[in-house]
C-alpha cells in the first residue's frame, strides 16, 4: 500500500519525462546516466522530499539494518539487560534489532531461526534454548552466508563466534566463596548438563571442592529444567530432608537461589547461620529478597553490547574470520545469605 503523500520514483519519473527505470539507476549512481541527467533527478527528489522504499531495498539487497535477536526467555532480569546492551550498540551502528524468544523450547526456536532468516536479517545473535542440543539449523544458516554469533548459551563442539564469560571460574569463585565462610557440605542447583555453561559451572564448583579437601557429594548436586523459584524451593525441600543436609548451596542462577532462600525460611532454617547461599547473575531480585542475595556478578549489558560489536565486524569485513570467542570476568559480590558472623570481621 502506497503511504500517503508518499512521493515515489513513477511520480519523479513523470515529472522528468522518463521512464521509472531512469530514475532508479540515477538515484543508486549507475555510470550508464548521464551526469547531467542524474544531478538534475537528484536534484528533483531532494526537492520532492523522496524517500526510497527501505523494504525493497531490502528485498533488492536480499537483506536489512537488522539483526535478529534469539533468547531463552525475554522476562529474565539478566536476559533484558544483555538486550539493551545489544540494542544500544546496534543503533549506534544505524542497525535495528529484531527480538525473538524460544521459551526455552526447541521447536520455538526452529520456527523464530526460519521467521527471522525470511525478514532478512543480517546476521543472527542466539543464546539457545535449554532444549536444544542438535545445532543443524544455525549450520544451515552460517552455510547460507548469514553470520551467526552465540551468547552465554552455547554450542558444544561447533566452531562458532561466541561471547561468553568463565564459566569454569565462576563456579570456582561462588564455591570457594561459601568454603570460606566455613561451609563443608555444599549442594549445587544446575541446569541441564547438556549445556556447555551448566557443565562448567559444575565443573568449577567440584574443582573447589577437591581443592579443599572436601568431598563431591553426587546427592547434592540437582539439576533443574528452568531454575524457576519453584524448582528452586522443590530441590532445597528435598535436600533438607537429608540426615545430614547441606549447610550451603551454590545456585547457577538466582531465581533458583531465592526459592531456596523463600523455602527454607518457611521451614525455621536460619539463613546464613545453618544454610548460606549464593547465587548467579546479580538480578535485582537479590537486593529485595530477605536476606539479600550474594551472587556472581555477569555483566549482561557489557555482552550484548560486545556481541553487536562483533557482529559488525563480522559484517563489515569481506573475508571470512576465523571463529572468535571473546571471554568476560566475573566476580562475587557478597551479600547477607552467605556472610556467616563469624566471618563477617575478616571480610
Amino acid at each position: 500500500m502506497k503511504r500517503k503523500n508518499a512521493v515515489t520514483i513513477f511520480d519523479l519519473a513523470k515529472e522528468m519525462n522518463v521512464s521509472p527505470s531512469t530514475i532508479s539507476r540515477a538515484l543508486n549512481n549507475n555510470p550508464t546516466i548521464g551526469k547531467n541527467t542524474a544531478k538534475a533527478i537528484k536534484q528533483l527528489a531532494r526537492e520532492r522530499g523522496y524517500q526510497p522504499n527501505s523494504i525493497a531495498v531490502s528485498l533488492r539487497k536480499q537483506q536489512t539494518n537488522n539483526i535478529g535477536v534469539l533468547v531463552g526467555r525475554m522476562n529474565r532480569p539478566f536476559i533484558s539487560s544483555m538486550i539493551a546492551g545489544m540494542e544500544e550498540a546496534a543503533r549506534s551502528e544505524g542497525f535495528n534489532i529484531l527480538i525473538a524468544q524460544s521459551h526455552d523450547k526447541l521447536v520455538n526456536e526452529l520456527n523464530s531461526v526460519h521467521a527471522l532468516q525470511k525478514s532478512l536479517v543480517s546476521g543472527l545473535v542466539v543464546s539457545l534454548a535449554m532444549e536444544s542440543v542438535d545445532y543443524q539449523h544455525f549450520v544451515d544458516l552460517i552455510d547460507d552466508g548469514i553470520p551467526v554469533l552465540f551468547i552465554d548459551r552455547i554450542p558444544a563442539g561447533l566452531e562458532v563466534h561466541k561471547v561468553i564469560i568463565d564459566n569454569f571460574k565462576a563456579g570456582y569463585q561462588a564455591t570457594r566463596h561459601l568454603i570460606d565462610q566455613g561451609c563443608t557440605r555444599i549442594a549445587h542447583f544446575s541446569g541441564s548438563q547438556k549445556h556447555v555453561l551448566y557443565q562448567e559451572r559444575r565443573r568449577g564448583y567440584e574443582s573447589a571442592l577437591v581443592e579443599a579437601g572436601l568431598p563431591v557429594r553426587e546427592e547434592y548436586i540437582l539439576s533443574a529444567s528452568a531454575l524457576s523459584q519453584e524448582e528452586g524451593a522443590s530441590m532445597t525441600e528435598y535436600l533438607l530432608q537429608f540426615p545430614e543436609p547441606p549447610d550451603a548451596i551454590f545456585a547457577a542462577n538466582d531465581t533458583s537461589a531465592v526459592g531456596a532462600i523463600l523455602h527454607a525460611k518457611s521451614k525455621g532454617v536460619r539463613i546464613p547461620e545453618e544454610l548460606a547461599i549464593i547465587g548467579f547473575n546479580d538480578d535485582p531480585q537479590c537486593q529485595i529478597v530477605e536476606p539479600q542475595l550474594s551472587s556472581i556478578i555477569h555483566p549482561a549489558v557489557e555482552m550484548g553490547r560486545i556481541a553487536i560489536e562483533q557482529m559488525m565486524h563480522i559484517l563489515h569485513t569481506t573475508e571470512t574470520l576465523p571463529a572468535q570467542t571473546i571471554v568476560l570476568d566475573t566476580s562475587v559480590i557478597a551479600r547477607a545469605s552467605s556472610l556467616r558472623e563469624h566471618k563477617k570481621s575478616v571480610n
